[in-house]
This record gives C-alpha cells, sequence and structure tokens, in this order.
C-alpha cells in the first residue's frame, strides 16, 4: 500500500507546510496533496495535487491517508480533527528540522511546528498545537488543545494557555511565577504586536501594547 500525506488547507500557511511534510514523511511516488473543499478546478499548487477531502477519501484507502492540517481558524480546524479521525485518516505531527526542543516536553497529536521555533523544558502543550516561524514556548508552560501562534510570538515561562486562543504575530506574554502563571482564558485572542503582562479573561480580543517613548 502506496501512503498518501495530504495537507489539509491550500493557502499561505499550507504552502508554507507543504515542504516540511514533503522533507519530514518521503513517500515513493511522490504522493502528496493539498486539500481545499472549496476547490473549483482539480489542478497544480507548488508542485502538489489538489483535491477535495471527498475526492481523496474516494479515490484512495483510507489507511493509506495521512494528514496534516495547516488551518489556523480552530473551530475549522477541531471539525477537520474530527472529520479526519472519524473517517480513520491518520493525523500527523510536523517538526521543521531546525526547531529546537528541550528536555520533558509533551506535545499532542497534529502539531505543527515550523522552522525556528523553540521549545524549552518541561513544557505540556495539547493537540493541534500550531507554531509558526521564529515562535517560542519557555519553560513551565502550560498550553491547551488547538492553540496557535502567528509567526514570533514570545510566550515567556509560567503560562497557562488554555484551548483555542490564538495570539498574533510579534506578540509578548510575560513570564509568569510558579505559584502564579499568567492564564489566557479560552478562545481568547492576543492581537499582533500585544504585550501581556497579566491574565486575560476567556472569549476576549486583547489588543494591549506598550506605549511608545517620547521623543
Amino acid at each position: 500500500m502506496v501512503d498518501i500525506i495530504a495537507v489539509y488547507g491550500s493557502g499561505g500557511f499550507a504552502r508554507e507546510v507543504m515542504p516540511l511534510v514533503k522533507k519530514e514523511k518521503q513517500t515513493i511516488d511522490n504522493n502528496y496533496y493539498f486539500i481545499d473543499d472549496y476547490l473549483q478546478k482539480e489542478g497544480l499548487i507548488n508542485g502538489a495535487k489538489v483535491l477535495t477531502y471527498e475526492k481523496l477519501i474516494h479515490d484512495f484507502s483510507i489507511n493509506s491517508i495521512y494528514c496534516s492540517i495547516a488551518i489556523a481558524n480552530f473551530k475549522a480546524r477541531r471539525k477537520i480533527t474530527e472529520k479526519c479521525k472519524q473517517d480513520g485518516v491518520k493525523i500527523i505531527s510536523i517538526k521543521a528540522d531546525n526547531c529546537c526542543v528541550m528536555d520533558e516536553v509533551i506535545i499532542g497529536e497534529g502539531s505543527i511546528l515550523s522552522p525556528f521555533v523553540t521549545i524549552t523544558s518541561n513544557v505540556t502543550i495539547g493537540k493541534s498545537f500550531h507554531a509558526n516561524l521564529y515562535s517560542y514556548v519557555g519553560h513551565d508552560c502550560i498550553i491547551g488543545d488547538y492553540v496557535t501562534f502567528a509567526p514570533g510570538v514570545k510566550c515567556n515561562g509560567n503560562v497557562k494557555i488554555n484551548d483555542n486562543v490564538f495570539v498574533g504575530t510579534g506578540a509578548i506574554i510575560h513570564q509568569g511565577k510558579s505559584n502564579k502563571p499568567i492564564i489566557i482564558g479560552e478562545n481568547s485572542k492576543i492581537a499582533a504586536g500585544a504585550v501581556v503582562t497579566k491574565n486575560i479573561p476567556e472569549n476576549i480580543a486583547f489588543e494591549e501594547s506598550v506605549p511608545a517613548a517620547d521623543p
């Protein structure tokens, strides 16, 4: 049986993930696919075929399909994950070979760690975590399911991030204390460039940043 390796999505992030997939999950017959459920016409993106999910599972044996879900929206990612698992499609994790992952790190299934991501020591991360380019997770952090880091996020030590949180490009989450971690509530969204120094409630769009210095 020939393995079929698919990246779910065909947008910018999915196109960044595909080269990582090709390097980490090599197939004999170059069987790489993008999945796009809104596809109007079959074709190629960056040399890989694009199919709808329904056509992929129709054309190939479920037991041969391995999928990385490269969609930032947590609701869509969760729904797709549940659909794939229900159908028997295997969810894979992807890690760039220049990532730095240190001691006692636990990461759930379906993660994507882009180039130059660093995860230090004693970190627990749930399923379907996305860490984009140059993101960082410090010591003693706990991160829930379906959390997304855009490029350049700095999450310092002793931070707890609950499920479904999106952290925008260049955001900085300051370090908490071992007995009083900074807590980011479920379903919250941290804006690009924001600086987080305190707890954030659930379902909040947080945009606060450090004021510019006087000239």
